[in-house]
């Protein structure tokens, strides 16, 4: 079995979406282990805050197979893929790690990991002990120096739990 994470955002009726996101990944993965929920602005354009979830799974799946369904999930929801890259979402499932695979095409690991505090803080409270395969390091190092570099205080971010 492999180890997977993901990252769900949305900034368009967000609790919604993310929960439909998560009852479809939970129909095609096992050993489903859910983040925290983060609130987060919009990268890259004016827009509604995103909530982000980071989501770790099992599967013996390939990763061609598992990036397949992802983009089922967010077409069944409703995702414009004519829409520019950083423009708002209904649903965004990205595939972050897929074990220790190293896969410049396929973007794994995903190289937002190192840029965005929305994909490494969900990453590292799931997997502190992790170690990032091209950097060698923990996520929570690597979340540990992205707060340093950035003085990122992710309590104003983090808004807990999906469900309340």
């Amino acid at each position: 079995m492999s180890l997977l994470h993901f990252n769900i955002g949305s900034n368009q009726d967000r609790r919604k979406n993310i929960r439909l996101a998560l009852d479809s990944l939970e129909s095609n993965f096992t050993e489903i282990t859910i983040s925290s929920l983060f609130e987060s602005p919009s990268e890259g354009f004016v827009g509604s805050k995103f909530y982000n979830i980071g989501v770790n799974v099992e599967t013996d799946k390939n990763i061609n197979d598992v990036v397949n369904i992802l983009h089922d999930i967010e077409n069944t929801l409703g995702r414009d893929r004519n829409l520019p890259k950083f423009s708002s979402r209904i649903i965004d499932l990205d595939l972050v790690l897929y074990d220790d695979v190293i896969d410049d095409k396929l973007n794994i690991p995903r190289r937002d990991i190192l840029k965005y505090a929305f994909v490494l803080a969900p990453l590292a409270e799931l997997n502190p002990n992790g170690i990032h395969p091209q950097e060698r390091i923990s996520y929570l190092d690597l979340w540990k120096e992205f707060q340093s570099s950035k003085e990122f205080d992710l309590n104003q971010y983090n808004i807990d739990k999906l469900f309340d």
